[in-house]
């Protein structure tokens, strides 16, 4: 069997930094010890990073959010250290899925599909959502002790949503 699991966007500015809540803190070290036994067992783990630039607050997303986070080069917008140490391609992206990621996991002809991180209402159900439609036959999984929402409530919602789009949640 052939596994992949997508660590999404465990950066400083989500934990600890200006979007940060005591969820988010809580999972990093399920999240550290989830890629650590994928390492082990020699499965494949990449990593999506958040990316903005200085002009954050003038783009659309800004606007709606208007909270500068994960500029690219600051420290929030860096891996957290405890997930920072593991090997994996980092894919950078500007908004909450990663189309590049759904391509790379499809051409790679991976079994089975989990993803962890940050956060369940916005990236994580984007990015599970997006290698749903890229493998649709291939088992897509979210590990809800891994991951968390803006809001409790909202991280619930989005489990929901995954599962009824097929995502298995573990």
């Amino acid at each position: 069997m052939k596994k992949l699991l997508i660590v999404v966007d465990m950066q400083n500015d989500f934990i600890d930094g200006s979007l940060g809540t005591k969820e988010a803190q809580a999972i990093v070290p399920k999240v550290a010890e989830k890629i650590r036994t994928y390492k082990e067992d020699g499965w494949d783990v990449i990593f999506t990073m958040d990316t903005h630039k200085e002009d954050y607050l003038d783009s659309l997303e800004g606007k709606n959010l208007p909270v500068v986070h994960c500029v690219k080069g600051t420290n929030g917008w860096a891996l957290h250290k405890e997930i920072d140490k593991f090997e994996g391609r980092r894919f950078e992206k500007e908004t909450f899925g990663c189309l590049e990621c759904g391509r790379f996991a499809s051409q790679k002809g991976y079994d089975q599909v989990e993803l962890v991180g940050l956060c369940t209402d916005i990236c994580v159900i984007s990015n599970a959502l997006l290698v749903k439609a890229a493998m649709p036959n291939t088992p897509v999984a979210v590990d809800s002790a891994c991951c968390a929402g803006v809001t409790v409530e909202s991280h619930d919602n989005a489990l929901s949503s995954m599962k009824m789009c097929q995502i298995q949640i573990l």
